[in-house]
């Protein structure tokens, strides 16, 4: 009961700390709908944002900053006033913002702008509109900027439903040539009422992802990950009742006959297949690291199927991600020290250090480097000061002592490792093996199957991630996390036999990279996602995607490797308990 009740309190803190605006949203005539101008940047480029008024916009009379949470800093959200003034059920028409006498470098700054294909994000209640800041003629060879915003707002009642904005295509200015020019930005307002609910108004996001011939693909992606499950399953069933029952009565039977009689197969390594790996610190760290990855994936699943990660909630996933996985770090400690002290290890505290930062220590040394090349672009994706410090708080007073708690828990535990049979002396020596029996081999083999159950939808998770897609179709997403353990489970158990059969009894670290390769074919298919299907561009973006997704690939190294050896543990041990082991 106490466990729920803590797991029931974790929820609802995490919850409340992703929630978005308490504000009611409800206006009279007249009153100031907040606008918001956020950030600027190449449309293609989705980690490459500038903040808005880097760009020499017409500048509000009162400029102030809005307030963030961590995940919306983190998603480099760096929303200010926006210079035009939106007041509920009040139309305008070519309403003046500023008239503007824009110099050479300001022109120049727009020019470069508008020939990568610059976009702008507002938010308006709450709601996001974006827009192009101009055009390039390629007939023409012209550079054209855009000067009057028209704004198409809809309401129920006291509510802001909808908001859209779009250019005026006959008010220009050109901006070709180096010189002066003199600009009058000018917006205008419509507003329209509307029979759409306020509980609904976010719907209007989430449609696309819902579309019927795009729910067709993800059906087709999770029957052919389901087809794949079979398949497995068929082929591991076959195994475990056909050639292990084979192998039963073959090995009863020479007890019975020939007590003289050399053995074969993967009884003939019954006394080394448990003999602890090596390396077993590290090997121990990874446990507890995946285990940790583990629990928070299927935490971030639980709120988003709950609907917390609705569409533009703002930094939600950030903050979720950075609080889970504090809140996690004692699982992480207490599995890594538990299993290391049942491999007889003796030095828990250094065990303990290397749990920590096994994960931590890579995405650390790949978040300084790109926050550097975000400061040299002064991109909002480089966090303030104030953020490092507020993470590295939570770091020092929430993770690290729960890990270290974890840690004793695990280290007191007292819990044995569960050998049906005994371990010999002296290590038995492998036999040669064909070049195919090699770990590389092994996990290329190992890594395709879960690889080709996921990859149809990997592309809408990264057209979500680095694009401007949305995805909210989180049940599906679940039900192929599902397959993807479950066909990791399965195939590490079908090598791990192939691999025992052969004599083979070092199965402890190639199950869990066998397990684990399925992070690297995730990477593979980044390269080809960035040259293939995206027009990613430029030496800060090209850093974020393949840095961040290094340290995304790796934590599915981690997470899934640990999968395929709890898998292995439990099959390995099963077939051991079933013969006679002297």
């Amino acid at each position: 009961m106490d466990h729920r009740l803590i797991l029931a309190a974790a929820l609802s803190l995490i919850c409340t700390l992703v929630a978005s605006d308490v504000s009611n949203h409800k206006y009279n005539h007249r009153d100031s709908v907040p606008l918001f101008a956020n950030k600027v940047g190449p449309f293609q480029n989705p980690s490459e944002t500038y903040r808005y008024f880097d760009l020499p916009f017409c500048l509000p009379g009162d400029l102030k900053e809005k307030k963030e949470a961590l995940g919306e800093v983190l998603n480099g959200d760096r929303l200010v006033s926006a210079p035009y003034k939106l007041d509920f059920l009040v139309d305008k028409d070519s309403e003046s913002v500023c008239s503007k006498k824009l110099s050479k470098e300001e022109v120049g700054k727009f020019r470069k702008a508008i020939s990568k294909d610059y976009y702008f994000q507002m938010y308006f209640d709450d709601l996001p509109l974006w827009g192009f800041i101009g055009k390039y003629d390629a007939s023409e060879q012209k550079y054209y900027l855009f000067k009057h915003l028209q704004f198409e707002v809809l309401y129920n009642k006291n509510h802001v439903i909808e908001v859209n904005v779009q250019t005026d295509p006959t008010a220009l200015v050109d901006i070709t040539e180096d010189k002066e020019v003199d600009v009058d930005f000018m917006y205008t307002v419509r507003w329209k009422e509307t029979k759409i609910p306020f509980k609904k108004r976010m719907d209007k996001y989430s449609q696309n992802s819902s579309l019927p011939h795009h729910l067709e693909i993800h059906w087709f992606s999770i029957i052919n990950s389901c087809v794949t499950v079979l398949l497995l399953t068929g082929f591991l069933a076959t195994i475990l009742m056909r050639v292990l029952k084979n192998d039963f009565v073959r090995y009863a039977h020479d007890e019975e006959e020939a007590e003289d009689q050399e053995e074969s197969g993967w009884k003939y390594i019954h006394g080394d297949v448990f003999r602890y790996p090596q390396h077993k610190s590290l090997f121990a760290a990874a446990l507890g690291s995946g285990t940790q990855l583990f629990a928070l994936t299927i935490f971030i699943f639980i709120l988003a199927l709950v609907g917390v990660f609705y569409p533009y909630n703002r930094g939600a996933l950030f903050t979720a991600l950075v609080v889970i996985y504090a809140l996690t770090s004692g699982i992480a400690g207490c599995t890594a020290s538990s299993f290391y002290c049942q491999l007889e290890g003796t030095n828990w505290v250094r065990n303990l250090i290397l749990t920590g930062g096994l994960f931590c220590g890579p995405l650390f040394i790949t978040f300084c480097f790109l926050n550097t090349v975000a400061i040299g672009y002064s991109a909002t994706a480089a966090l303030p000061f104030g953020t490092i410090v507020i993470i590295g708080l939570i770091w020092g007073l929430v993770t690290s002592p729960l890990l270290v708690l974890g840690g004793i828990a695990g280290k007191n535990s007292k819990a044995e490792f569960q050998a049906p049979c005994r371990t010999t002396k002296y290590p038995r020596e492998v036999p040669p093996l064909p070049w195919y029996r090699g770990t590389l081999p092994q996990m290329a083999m190992a890594g395709f199957l879960p690889f080709s159950a996921i990859y149809i939808e990997l592309y809408y998770i990264f057209a979500s991630v680095w694009g401007h897609r949305i995805y909210t179709i989180y049940s599906i997403l679940f039900i192929v996390f599902i397959i993807l353990v479950i066909v990791t489970a399965f195939i590490t158990i079908a090598l791990t036999y192939f691999q025992l059969a052969a004599e083979d009894h070092q199965w402890w670290w190639r199950s869990f990279v066998c397990g684990g390769s399925t992070g690297l074919f995730i990477y593979v298919y980044c390269l080809y996602y960035y040259y293939g299907r995206s027009d990613m561009t430029g030496f800060m973006q090209t850093s974020f995607f393949f840095g961040y997704m290094a340290c995304v690939c790796y934590a599915f190294f981690l997470m899934l490797g640990t999968i395929g050896f709890r898998a292995a543990l439990f099959f390995v041990r099963h077939i051991y308990r079933s013969i006679k082991c002297e």
